[in-house]
């Protein structure tokens, strides 16, 4: 073959495989999108047991036609609290079953001519693209035609290659020993190599359905290569949970150990568990050379019904020692260190991750949540700093509460950031609205922030100064920050709560209740001053104290109003 003849095929190939994978990228997104909302409800309700959690990745998987999504989607949630590691191994183990049917597409794709279908689908596709109102239809057509259209151009590809004819391929292939397990270990490390690499078990089945349609790669190494594929398509989940807590990279680890195991059983029943496949079928492997027509039709329902095979029996199996597994990667993911809260680390949200609008949402919710905890903890170092007398724990409590308003300043940062990229994408108005109300929570939340790092500066000040506060003093500062500590464990219960179930009277009460001790202290603190109760510098500091514990409850009516979506109050 000339060199010019053998660049034009290779581009052929690359290019068909490039279209295949931006296929499935497009239909896999639009699908998501078009059910965002859904399954993130049905991903949330439907794992109360081991068997519903294996329907619910079955189902997910098979609309989405993209097991990584359902994994990725299923490391969010357990990254995000929603879902425990049991059930997510259950979801993982249907999301390969679920996997299968994109292996019949595939083999229905190299079996029939769908050209006829591939052009339509393109013209519907762009008129519903323009159509705004069904534009994720659009997109789902196109992605689909594009994978069938990849799969026509691989399988003209093969057919132009002549490969069945090809000597020096055939030879290749032919060196191997198809009976020596040595072998079979050779090209399920190259499966398991090549998808991790491109990112896209589609992808190396359509060239292993190419090269087994065609006659020179013989059935059994397909097979090795599809078993490498099951273990390479974890990387994608094992990468994404590197960045994430110990729970959603055990649930990334499971899905590994879950393959790695079904590849290790087959190995062991080889090649019985291929012949049986090929009867079902109605191919001998080891018998007589059959024509390309016949290769091209039935190596690819080989193919498919082995992968369907493998996790069907593999799940069937695996499904009844969930807790096994579960023992097994707690052992394999160490829980590291406690994690030191003054540290910086966002543990909810993940950048880089393909996911649906909802879903991120959804995890810049409960990253909320946990940046309104942690104000609430800052609070309680003020508390506790205003009764710390040893100079040396003083300055370390104080410390501690700097960093915290360092901490605070960044979430906001790094949450908004976030909730921009994620506005970026085509969103309903519920979704925008949503955006908007988080973005004005985290501004208030650092505004808390700001308020608490405030009143440590002014204790401070007052610790440093020759002046300190009277038994009442003390009694009325307590007591005001008892009512903002209230006030921020509601704001905690509302963030954290649904919407339906929580009463925001209660926050607009307390806000009542230190509005008017603020004001009463206020006219008290004129009448001790002129009365020579205490110097005109301790109770301007007093004061600092009660108006800022003020302006911080006002900061915590406006969080639980851009919570709840309304209004409480006129500011």
């Amino acid at each position: 073959m000339a060199t010019s003849d053998f660049l034009i095929i290779f581009f052929k190939i690359a290019g068909s495989l490039a279209l295949l994978i931006y296929g499935m990228k497009i239909m896999s997104e639009a699908l998501q999108k078009m059910a965002g909302p859904q399954l993130r409800h049905v991903l949330g309700a439907m794992t109360t047991n081991r068997f519903t959690g294996m329907l619910t990745g079955t189902f997910i998987t098979s609309a989405v036609q993209s097991s990584t999504a359902t994994t990725v989607m299923t490391v969010s949630f357990v990254n995000a609290g929603l879902l425990t590691l049991a059930q997510a191994i259950s979801v993982i183990m249907g999301a390969n079953i679920g996997t299968t049917l994109t292996a019949w597409i595939m083999s229905l794709g190299y079996s029939l001519d769908l050209t006829n279908f591939v052009f339509p689908a393109f013209l519907v596709g762009i008129v519903l693209i323009y159509s705004r109102k069904h534009r994720y239809k659009g997109d789902f057509l196109f992605g689909i035609a594009f994978l069938f259209f990849s799969l026509v151009l691989l399988s003209d590809t093969g057919k132009s290659m002549n490969l069945q004819n090809n000597r020096t391929v055939i030879d290749f292939f032919g060196s191997f020993d198809v009976n020596s397990y040595t072998t079979i270990l050779i090209f399920l490390l190259i499966g398991t190599v090549i998808t991790l690499i491109v990112q896209s078990s589609a992808a190396v089945m359509a060239i292993t359905i190419l090269l087994c349609s065609t006659g020179v790669l013989p059935v059994y190494l397909g097979i090795a290569l599809v078993m490498g594929e099951n273990i390479g398509t974890t990387g994608t989940a094992n990468l994404v949970a590197l960045g994430s807590n110990t729970q959603a990279r055990r649930t990334a680890m499971a899905h590994l150990v879950f393959n790695v195991f079904g590849v290790i059983w087959v190995l062991c029943l080889f090649y019985p568990f291929v012949h049986t496949i090929c009867h079902i079928v109605g191919y001998d492997p080891d018998g007589p050379r059959l024509s390309v027509h016949e290769l091209s039709v039935k190596l690819p329902i080989i193919l498919a019904t082995f992968h369907t095979f493998f996790n069907v029996l593999n799940t069937g199996i695996l499904i009844w020692f969930i807790p096994q597994i579960e023992k097994v990667v707690c052992w394999i993911v160490k829980s590291g260190k406690k994690e030191e809260d003054e540290e910086f680390r966002l543990r909810f949200i993940q950048a880089g991750i393909m996911k649906t609008p909802e879903l991120s949402v959804l995890e810049a919710q409960k990253e909320i949540c946990s940046f309104a905890e942690r104000i609430q903890r800052m609070f309680g170092m003020v508390r506790e700093l205003l009764g710390t007398k040893e100079d040396s724990k003083f300055v370390k409590l104080f410390t501690r509460i700097e960093k915290y308003e360092s901490i605070s300043d960044n979430m906001e940062l790094e949450i908004a950031k976030y909730l921009s990229a994620v506005s970026d994408a085509h969103l309903s108005d519920d979704t925008k609205g949503k955006i908007r109300d988080m973005m004005r929570e985290i501004s208030e939340l650092e505004s808390i922030g700001d308020s608490c790092y405030n009143l440590a500066r002014t204790i401070s000040r007052q610790n440093n100064s020759k002046e300190d506060f009277t038994e009442q003093q003390y009694e009325h500062i307590h007591q005001m920050f008892e009512l903002t500590d209230d006030s921020l464990s509601q704001m905690n219960v509302v963030i954290n709560g649904r919407k339906e179930n929580v009463d925001i009277n209660r926050s607009f009460n307390i806000e009542n209740e230190i509005n008017n001790y603020r004001k009463q202290l206020r006219n008290q603190n004129i009448n001790d001053i002129d009365n020579h109760l205490y110097t005109y510098t301790s109770g301007t500091m007093y004061m600092d104290i009660i108006n800022e514990c003020e302006k911080l409850g006002d900061y915590v009516v406006n969080v639980v109003e851009a919570r709840m979506g309304t209004k409480l109050h006129d500011a």
